[in-house]
């Protein structure tokens, strides 16, 4: 059985690395037929978990220099590593990391609720300028019900709504308290916290995760304690047994808040990281915790419905582990896609331990392995992609993964898959000029229509072959060194040695540069020859 498991492994691996060259043609959007390869699309990025000081900041109480530098060494290194997205929690629990007239500071910030950073900022808006000052898209993630965590300490805010509306919120056993999803308060409640984000704040995303109901193993196994709004429903007729009486809670609130935020901004995209198994038997291999039954939370709806932009189920399990297969169920939700959103799959990159002795052995390359395995399978949606958790494993490059992705699936810059449903008209195409300057070409650009670029793309043919580099909207200029010697960074297939070599720089005789919008549409490239 274990020879089988690994021949399956393999097979599924060989398949995967065989059909890596479709990366660059998946989802490239507005495709151009100008002789020059299209830039990969990817969706490349990772959470940043907020909650109990998890990865970001890394304890209550720093300094707002202290904060800014561990949130920019986070962004620093996403664009070392070529990624082009970052999830955010801004909201871990009825509190907030931005300044919020709806809800309290966050103790995470501060190490006291209801207390602004000193000197005062604003991390959420620091955050999305500096991520979109890298080409990064910021995604911010919000959980939807969680009202308080054992984490946060000493007194809540006057203002938290476990003193404003205390009917609203269930204790439960673990000292987790939680908004009662079934009362109609409860999703105006945050309905209007997500709306108020994305009026205020030039957010690329609003990203959940898989906390609807709680788990049960929080209120010890017990039943979520929602007899009163139960009670009630019954009493005004109500005629659904109680779990669809709760699933139809999460549904409306889900199908609701896709709508406003599509209404306010639509190209704000909505994702979701539900847990990674639909059902157990869904498809009939796969065993596990039941979402559905236990947490009230029908993901396979949203997703067959389209009530989404994107989703990452959180697939934390290793390729060859037949119950919880990642490639199986990854398959199987690429198979719901019944509107062609884009699926990007949670990795447990958390989990990786180089150990062969330790029963929980998952060595690095299995992060690989699984990227590889999605740009496979997900053909259906614009694009592949993938999000790791969490964004500290990345940071302190984890048993080598972050030099692996490196020398790997990460070598090469990725624009984000397109989402056409949204918006399929590409930006005009740039004005360019180029310029030489000593050693360097200086190519310039400005834009030629009213719609601003997210990126863009400066496209070189030197040496006989086209390469690009994905530069910030806010930026109008890329400089290349075309005369000279270059030092060439040469890295060994495992990631560890590394060597500088020089080289004689190559002439670049054709540039082209194209604008990308919020929506992942590529303009025609405007060319120029380099004489």
């Amino acid at each position: 059985m274990v020879r089988a498991r690994a021949i399956l492994s393999l097979a599924l691996l060989l398949f995967a690395l065989g059909c890596a060259s479709k990366l660059a043609g998946m989802g490239a959007g507005n495709m151009i037929d100008d002789g020059i390869p299209p830039a990969d699309r990817e969706f490349r990025a990772a959470w940043v978990a907020t909650v109990a000081n998890i990865d970001w900041p890394s304890k209550p109480g720093l300094s707002t220099a202290e904060q800014k530098a561990e949130a920019l060494a986070i962004l620093d290194k996403c664009a070392e590593l070529n990624m082009n997205g970052v999830v955010f929690q801004a909201r871990p629990h009825c509190d907030a990391l931005y300044a919020s007239e709806l809800e309290p500071w966050s103790y995470y910030i501060t190490g006291k609720q209801g207390q602004a950073p000193n000197p005062y900022y604003d991390p959420l808006e620091f955050w999305v300028e500096e991520a979109h000052a890298r080409g990064i898209e910021l995604h911010v993630w919000f959980n939807p019900y969680r009202a308080h965590h054992k984490a946060t300490k000493g007194e809540l805010a006057p203002n938290h709504v476990s003193n404003t509306m205390p009917d609203v919120v269930r204790k439960l056993a673990d000292g987790t308290w939680w908004l009662d999803p079934a009362d109609p308060r409860v999703q105006d409640i945050s309905v209007n916290v997500v709306m108020d984000v994305v009026r205020r704040y030039d957010i690329d995303g609003v990203h959940f995760d898989d906390y609807f109901y709680p788990y049960p193993s929080y209120n010890g196994g017990k039943d979520f304690p929602d007899d009163p709004t139960w009670e009630a429903y019954l009493a005004a007729g109500g005629t659904l047994d109680r779990g669809d009486w709760r699933r139809k809670a999460v549904n409306d609130f889900m199908y609701r808040l896709y709508n406003e935020i599509k209404a306010e901004k639509p190209y704000v995209k909505f994702g979701l990281s539900p847990f990674g198994i639909y059902r157990p038997g869904y498809p009939a291999s796969i065993k596990g915790f039941d979402q559905y039954e236990k947490l009230y939370a029908d993901a396979g709806l949203w997703w067959r419905e389209g009530w989404v932009d994107y989703y990452t189920p959180q697939c934390y399990w290793p390729i060859a582990q037949v119950p919880q297969s990642f490639p199986i169920l990854v398959a199987w939700w690429n198979k719901e896609n019944k509107h062609g959103r884009n699926l990007w799959p949670g990795l447990g990159t958390y989990r990786i331990n180089n150990d062969p002795e330790s029963k929980n052995f998952r060595p690095a390359r299995e992060a690989v392995n699984e990227i590889m395995t999605v740009r496979a399978i997900v053909d259906e949606g614009p694009g592949p992609g993938h999000v790791h958790f969490s964004m500290k494993h990345l940071l302190n490059n984890h048993e080598g993964v972050s030099d692996l992705l490196l020398a790997g699936p990460y070598a090469r810059e990725a624009l984000v898959p397109p989402s056409p449903w949204l918006d399929s008209v590409p930006p005009a195409p740039p004005v360019v000029t180029a310029t030489q300057n000593g050693e360097n070409l200086v190519i310039e650009w400005s834009q030629a229509g009213d719609e601003e670029a997210f990126v863009w793309v400066v496209y070189m043919h030197q040496g006989g072959a086209w390469k690009y580099d994905v530069v910030p909207g806010s930026r109008t200029s890329h400089t290349v060194q075309t005369m000279g010697t270059l030092k060439r960074t040469v890295t060994t297939n495992q990631g560890t040695d590394v060597e500088e070599v020089e080289e004689p720089a190559k002439p670049i005789d054709k540039i082209a540069v194209s604008a990308v919008d919020r929506c992942g549409n590529e303009s025609l490239r405007t060319i120029i020859a380099i004489k």
